[in-house]
């Protein structure tokens, strides 16, 4: 199993400058480049608001190692606005852009509405427009209680989409942990007990690290991702940078 740790946006808060070393206080790098020394991934949720051009697909792509990956967060005028109805053209256009990354490209991430409710018949098309576009890595975040059942997870696997793992769960306590297909696992990390703010203490990522070193042994996933979006105070990057740390440890032993 592979890991890929970063953050949600490649924002360098002040406070962590530090842990990058020189790659940090040269101001000719851009933040990204400075980012991508020292983490391997990132989640980009900017695409949730507004549309980017293929030339900056590109250059991000350009800026970055090869070993580095970008997950991409689908637009909100499909999944808040449309609501997954009759999403074809939206799709497109988000997937002619993001092509710009190559193979750079991630995991797409679909994150939905609190209250939207799950529907067979909608979900099936929807995610079935979605593969006729995109035969990539997708994985599905949503937080109304009704997709979190059996039936669903078996949709989801039939279209191999992975369900994310939040923290705090949404929806459903079940959120907590992988669900759909597991051939990817997908953690999204927000902060408790203050969504977005709240830092992970030492004690908590050691634990968390040990259950993904477990879950290595036990789970059929073949890469597994952890975004920290824990970013308004900052906390995002130092937790993500001793997550890596520990499970390269991990590794070694």
């Amino acid at each position: 199993m592979t890991f890929s740790v970063g953050t949600a946006g490649w924002s360098l808060p002040k406070q962590h400058l530090s842990l990058f070393a020189s790659e940090a206080i040269d101001t000719k790098r851009s933040h990204l480049d400075r980012y991508a020394s020292r983490l391997n991934c990132v989640e980009i949720n900017s695409s949730f608001h507004r549309p980017h051009r293929y030339s900056t697909w590109e250059r991000w792509a350009t800026t970055t190692p090869p070993h580095f990956r970008f997950a991409v967060k689908a637009p909100k005028a499909v999944t808040h606005t449309a609501k997954l109805v009759k999403t074809g053209g939206l799709l497109l256009e988000f997937f002619d852009a993001i092509r710009g990354l190559g193979n750079k490209l991630g995991p797409i991430l679909i994150q939905l509405p609190p209250k939207l409710v799950f529907d067979e018949c909608l979900a099936d098309e929807f995610f079935t427009t979605v593969r006729e576009l995109h035969a990539g890595s997708v994985v599905l975040e949503p937080r109304h209680a009704s997709w979190f059942a059996a039936p669903v997870d078996r949709l989801l696997r039939s279209f191999e989409i992975a369900r994310v793992a939040a923290d705090p769960p949404k929806g459903s306590e079940l959120a907590a942990n992988p669900g759909g297909w597991s051939g990817l696992t997908y953690w999204r990390l927000h902060g408790a007990p203050r969504t977005y703010y709240s830092n992970y203490e030492e004690n908590w990522l050691q634990a968390f690290s040990q259950k993904l070193d477990l879950l290595r042994t036990q789970h059929s996933a073949k890469e597994t991702w952890v975004v920290f979006d824990n970013t308004a105070l900052g906390y995002a990057t130092a937790n993500a940078l001793w997550l890596q740390n520990a499970l390269t440890t991990q590794n070694r032993a």
